[in-house]
């Protein structure tokens, strides 16, 4: 509860609604499909590997480790430089799955304490859950987007900013409801009204705070994976060392290879239904396939739901074989976040999958457009107030700068553009410099050192 819902959240703000709807057949198959998919097969495969373990037990651990994780997912693409349709499909996944693989999971630890289960009680189940969920966070979003109209405090509004994605989960989770759908509806419902409502101040200031809410609670979790793992490995008994890393290797490997046969299936899908209803559509890269089927890399959602297992049945005997799945389940975290984590970056580059060229493009043209609009209203209010024309024609100067510097010419090293960025970078620092001197042998105070660096900071940045 402490993690999972700020970190949705942000996520969730961050995710294109354009661009989820567009993708949202490809997300719906691995979000649910996958999910169930993995479910059985690794439900399976744990129980060729262990025939003493119960079916009902097998498939708990296959419900635990079935959805990749929100937390794993972004604390990795945030970093890398990857095509814009591959980090919306696997975001998108990444937001959904964890509600899939939660029902799965609940309905598996139910047989093993009941003896009992239901395939038609699960999915009326699933959907309540899910709809319910959405409805709440549908609410929240909508509450808190009415109610921001009505706050000019940014600091008020960066702490409310933090509450709902906690009021979200809560609410939902009380009344039995999906919290992480609750989370998700809410972010993307104020994600969609957020450019044209937020003030620049509460931008700037949101985002340094739930980046750095972010990293803390994304260091924590993965803190905490280590530091539960030994205590886990000193009570399994009797099983060899070489036991469990067969085990834990083999049901890694499984993991990662039915998430590529699915992810095929799934970015293809369209392609050969095209064919089949003589409809062109376009099929994904094949690097792009094998990039989202390398990004199955599992964290805090499998974590908390091992660590959540009951330790004894209703009938008092203790939940068979839970410390051998709370470690593989360890073990599946700690090989992808480690292996697929790891390589992610030289595979990106080996298959010579960089940042979408659209994207770039996309980003110049607004740029000219808001330079454009930025110029006529500079003339027009200069007409409107009677400024002088001199200074009018010194404003627009600095805007057609930014609309030289937004040409595909000036991103050449020895444009002028390029060379009045780097005059510009030097003046900063020397002006930095400067404000450090000045401050060293006490002729101005740290007040006004600290409010001349932030604006030099914010400046620097800019270039």
């Amino acid at each position: 509860v402490l993690v999972l819902p700020p970190i949705l959240y942000q996520a969730a703000l961050l995710t294109s609604w354009r661009d989820f709807k567009a993708n949202l057949r490809t997300i719906s198959l691995l979000a649910i499909g996958l999910v169930v998919a993995t479910t059985l097969v690794l439900g399976a495969a744990l129980k060729a590997l262990i025939p003493g373990i119960p079916w009902a037990a097998a498939f708990v651990f296959g419900a635990i480790v079935s959805p990749p994780d929100a937390v794993a997912a972004t604390a990795i693409l945030s970093r890398l430089n990857m095509p814009r349709r591959i980090v919306t499909v696997l975001e998108g996944e990444s937001l959904v799955n964890d509600a899939s693989g939660l029902v799965l999971y609940k309905f598996a630890v139910a047989a093993v304490l009941s003896g009992t289960f239901s395939l038609a009680d699960a999915g009326i189940e699933f959907v309540l859950i899910s709809a319910g969920g959405i409805a709440i966070g549908m609410l929240l979003g909508g509450l808190f987007v009415l109610l921001h109209r009505y706050l000019g405090d940014p600091f008020i509004e960066v702490l409310l900013s933090l509450s709902v994605p906690y009021m979200a989960y809560v609410l939902a989770e009380s009344v039995g409801a999906s919290g992480v759908l609750a989370v998700v509806a809410a972010g993307l419902l104020r994600g969609r009204y957020s450019p044209a409502m937020v003030s620049a101040e509460m931008r700037i200031l949101a985002r340094s705070v739930w980046n750095i809410l972010v990293f803390m609670l994304n260091s924590l979790i993965f803190i905490l994976i280590g530091l539960q793992l030994s205590g886990i490995v000193a009570r399994l008994q009797g099983y060899t060392g070489r036991d469990l890393v067969t085990y834990a290797l083999a049901i890694s490997m499984i993991a990662i290879l039915v998430r590529f046969a699915w992810v095929y299936f799934a970015e293809y899908l369209p392609a050969w239904l095209g064919r089949l209803f003589h409809r062109r559509v376009a099929p994904p890269l094949p690097g792009e396939a094998f990039i989202a089927g390398w990004c199955g890399m599992r964290g805090i959602v499998s974590l908390a739901a091992a660590l959540a297992l009951p330790v004894e049945t209703p009938e008092g005997g203790a939940f068979p074989y839970r410390d051998l799945i709370i470690f593989l389940t360890f073990a599946v975290i700690a090989v992808t976040l480690v292996v697929q984590g790891l390589t992610l970056a030289p595979l990106i580059g080996r298959l010579k999958l960089g940042s979408d060229p659209g994207a770039r493009a996309e980003q110049r043209k607004a740029r000219l457009s808001m330079g454009r609009a930025a110029l006529a209203a500079i003339e027009q209010r200069a007409v409107d107030d009677g400024m002088p024309l001199v200074l009018a024609e010194r404003v627009c100067a600095e805007f057609g700068d930014r609309m030289a510097a937004a040409s595909p010419l000036a991103q050449q090293p020895d444009s002028i553009p390029a060379l009045a960025k780097r005059l510009r970078l030097a003046a900063v620092r020397a002006e930095r410099d400067e404000l450090i001197r000045m401050w060293r042998n006490a002729e101005v105070s740290d007040d006004v050192l600290h409010h001349l660096e932030e604006e030099l900071d914010y400046e620097e940045s800019r270039l």
